[in-house]
Parts: structure tokens; C-alpha cells; sequence
């Protein structure tokens, strides 16, 4: 049987053109077999690469399951053009606004629950480990939605100075925040690394896991039906061997955070760092379902802290 090409990319999908059921009094009736393509998520849209590649997702014992999105140097800048675009606007917006729209992403995975459980199987998780994961996601969106407009009581301060004026310390997003996001938990993990970066005001573009990429864009289908504005997380897919130089040496990103588990790489990004003196954030060994793997201190990690003197009696 020959193999059919895919209209999308051009190219085989891998696996039997057709599959035949029996169907009746209509007797044997075809099937074609389309294996689904996850695209990109790039300012609130759904592009295909631009460079046109992708590689395949297989099973365990080697069957096709997905055709993945690699994404390129193009795409990240594109992705980063889209995250410098909505900072400023996403920066404005109230405290209490950004905890509104985190806790609507948790209520839509929540009613998407049994999707991403059966999803998480289907890429090998178990259906204990599924169901973990998902809950912990969930909380964990909850938690910072409920940190959102709080930290900056925390961490702020009035501080004594030896003058007539008023002295105030307050946290301020850095900006645009670039993930490498752990290959491991491929959507606990993801969120864990990128929401308390928007929950302070700041927006990302991460690099999903390359094993688990698909519930990464299923995960980007939800943020593009809340009410979360385009650019505020761009979620790309692809190598990180190809991507990771690109993450850390691009001018216009002000910090980036870091859960690979290879120290070289670490080595690179803190190398490639010096040439803009963006903050890098390394969180190699964190256990994402643990409980402590959620704090006010993640959204501290990626603020700065500004200090404001005021004056006595103007």
C-alpha cells in the first residue's frame, strides 16, 4: 500500500494510508488515517513554522502519533516580537484583573480535565500519574491567581532613610521572560516555570518538552478561548540543541528561566547571558508536583525592584 502524502507538510504521515471496517449492507468502506499537526502558539494565533519542518511523535512501540511543529530562530523572534508587543499592556492591567484571568484558565482546565488526562496516557503517562498531574495543574493556577494581587504586600517595603522623605521598595516586571520548560510533567511542568512570570505583569515565550509537546498546544487551545490577550504566553515547540542559543543571547529578552537537566547547557545560557545582562533563573532540580514547587519567591525571581523617594509635606 503506498504511502499518502500529508496536504499540510508535504510530506508521508507514516502510517497505512487507509484502514478497512465493514459497514453493513454497504459492505467494505475506507478510512483515511490523519495524523493530527500541532502547531505553534504565537500571539493569540495557531501558525505552522515557518521554516516548514516538523518531526514525528511516536508511541512506544513506534507507531505515529502526531506530527510536531519544529520550530526555528524565526519563529522565536517572531514569538518575542508578539511577548514585547502585549508586556506594557498586560503590565497596566490591574492586580486583580490578572488573578481573574488565571483563575479562568484553571475553571476551563478543569472542565477539560478528562481530555488532558486521556492525553497525558496517551503519551505514555500512567492514569495515576495523569490524574496527578492534571489536578496539581489546576492548583497550581488557582494558587497563583491567588498570589496575583497579594505578593506586592509581601515583598514591598517603606524603609527607614536618613532624610525628609518618604522611601518606597516595589516589585516591577522585567519584562519579556524566555523558558526552557522541564521535559518532564509536560503540562505541570510548563505552568509551573511560566505562570509566576505573567502572574507579576511579565510575558513569555517557553519552549515546550520535545517528548511532550502535543499537551503544550492543547494546553495553548485553552489560553486561546480564555481571556488571556495574545502574546502574553507564546508556546513553541522544537529541538532545544537548535533553540536554547537563540533563548539566551536575544537582546530583547530580559530574563530567562531554565529547567534543563544538562549543566553544559546551563553553562551556555549563563554565558550568552552577559551580552544584554539578562537575569537567568536556573531551576534544574525542582520535583514539580511537590508542594513546595509553588511559592511567592517564583514570581519574585523574575521582578525588580524599584525604589521611589518621596518628599515630606509636598
Amino acid at each position: 500500500m503506498k504511502k499518502v502524502k500529508d496536504s499540510n507538510t508535504g510530506l508521508g504521515n507514516g502510517t497505512p494510508a487507509a484502514q478497512t471496517e465493514k459497514n453493513g449492507a454497504e459492505g467494505i468502506s475506507t478510512h483515511l488515517a490523519v495524523p493530527k499537526t500541532y502547531k505553534l502558539y504565537i500571539g493569540g494565533k495557531f501558525p505552522r513554522t515557518e521554516s516548514g519542518r516538523f518531526y514525528k511523535l511516536k508511541s512506544i512501540d513506534g507507531k505515529l502519533m502526531a506530527n510536531v511543529c519544529q520550530g526555528s530562530r524565526k519563529d522565536f523572534r517572531m514569538a518575542v516580537v508578539a511577548a514585547r508587543s502585549a508586556q506594557s499592556g498586560w503590565a497596566k492591567r490591574s492586580a486583580y484583573n490578572r488573578s481573574q484571568i488565571l483563575y479562568r484558565i484553571a475553571e476551563m482546565l478543569e472542565g477539560r480535565k478528562t481530555q488532558f488526562k486521556e492525553e497525558l496516557q496517551w503519551l505514555g503517562v500512567s492514569e495515576a500519574e495523569a490524574e496527578s498531574e492534571v489536578v496539581a495543574s489546576i492548583d497550581r493556577l488557582v494558587y497563583y491567581a491567588g498570589w496575583a494581587d497579594k505578593y506586592q504586600q509581601v515583598f514591598s517595603a517603606v524603609n527607614p532613610v536618613a532624610s525628609s522623605h518618604f522611601n518606597f521598595s516595589v516589585l516591577e516586571p522585567m519584562g519579556v521572560v524566555s523558558v526552557i520548560a522541564p521535559e518532564k510533567h509536560g503540562l505541570l511542568g510548563l505552568l509551573s516555570a511560566t505562570i509566576p512570570s505573567i502572574c507579576g505583569g511579565n510575558t513569555v515565550v517557553v519552549l515546550a518538552s520535545h517528548s511532550q509537546p502535543t499537551i503544550a498546544i492543547s494546553l495553548a487551545e485553552v489560553l486561546h478561548t480564555s481571556d488571556l490577550p495574545g502574546g502574553v504566553l507564546n508556546i513553541l515547540t522544537g529541538f532545544r540543541n537548535e533553540l536554547i542559543g537563540h533563548f539566551s543571547t536575544h537582546k530583547d529578552v530580559n530574563a530567562m528561566i531554565f529547567c534543563g537537566q544538562e549543566e553544559k547547557d546551563l553553562v551556555t545560557i549563563q554565558e550568552n547571558s552577559i551580552e544584554n545582562l539578562k537575569r537567568v533563573v536556573d531551576y534544574q532540580n525542582e520535583d514539580w508536583i511537590a508542594e513546595d514547587a509553588q511559592s511567592p519567591y517564583f514570581i519574585s525571581d523574575v521582578q525588580e525592584v524599584k525604589t521611589t523617594w518621596h518628599p515630606v509635606g509636598v
